[in-house]
């Protein structure tokens, strides 16, 4: 699987779908997230909803990872495995990353939250990570190269002080949970692959405070950064369009 999948209109509508269902999941876990709760309580609230809505989560066991929810807080990357031992204090950030599978077809989504009130350079991070997703969305449409939205995510970002992590990318998303296009959020633009419509695709900045580099922990899984400090991530599902794209998560 090396060429990028372009879906059928039916494909795109049940991913809509699906869209609005992870939506739902995503503000129930997102109403939870308050000083004094733990990550595995989170993930629990993810699992549950799930349930509910009788969709699989994406994350779990894949690639023996243990939960539906990916919970990384503040120095951890990505991947950060929920626990009851990791409570949620004032001043503290949470990445969380989120995919379903609803009828055989994967949507991926991430945000980053605070927790309470968080001073200024952090809550600096948060906007700049954000601004920096919209920013790459306004490059994607038929005929753009994946290099445009890494270049401008890049330039966003580091034109703010902080850095771009390299170690984790964009991808395709859809049929498989990861697919074609590799989509870094560092690069030039004009290079890469060339998106075409109907191509679905999640784009995630993941932007640290400090350095850019990045290291994983012996759990296999949590990637946290190499100088401890802060990181954010925000993520969305989109399909490209001839002149744009469209949100599906």
């Amino acid at each position: 699987m090396k060429k990028p999948i372009i879906k059928t209109e039916e494909e795109i509508r049940l991913m809509k779908e699906a869209g609005k269902i992870h939506k739902k999941i995503m503000e129930e876990v997102k109403r939870h997230v308050v000083i004094g709760i733990s990550t595995w309580e989170l993930n629990k609230i993810a699992e549950d909803m799930c349930r509910k809505y009788d969709v699989e989560p994406a994350f779990r066991g894949y690639g023996g990872f243990p939960a539906a929810l990916c919970t990384s807080v503040n120095q951890e990357v990505v991947h950060g495995i929920p626990s009851k031992k990791v409570i949620l204090i004032e001043g503290d950030i949470i990445g969380m990353d989120f995919g379903i599978k609803y009828n055989d077809l994967y949507t991926d989504a991430a945000i980053t939250l605070p927790i309470g009130k968080v001073n200024e350079e952090t809550q600096k991070l948060l906007s700049v990570t954000k601004k920096a997703l919209s920013i790459g969305l306004q490059k994607v449409k038929e005929g753009a190269a994946t290099g445009d939205i890494g270049a401008a995510i890049q330039k966003h970002v580091e034109s703010n002080g902080f850095s771009v992590v390299r170690d984790c990318i964009g991808h395709g998303v859809g049929r498989y949970l990861h697919e074609p296009p590799e989509i870094p959020n560092y690069g030039n633009a004009g290079e890469g692959t060339i998106l075409k419509e109907n191509m679905t695709i999640a784009i995630e900045p993941i932007v640290n405070m400090g350095d850019f580099k990045v290291e994983t922990l012996k759990d296999h899984w949590t990637i946290v950064t190499k100088d401890r400090k802060l990181s954010a991530h925000f993520e969305h599902t989109v399909v490209v369009k001839k002149d744009g794209y469209e949100i599906i998560i």
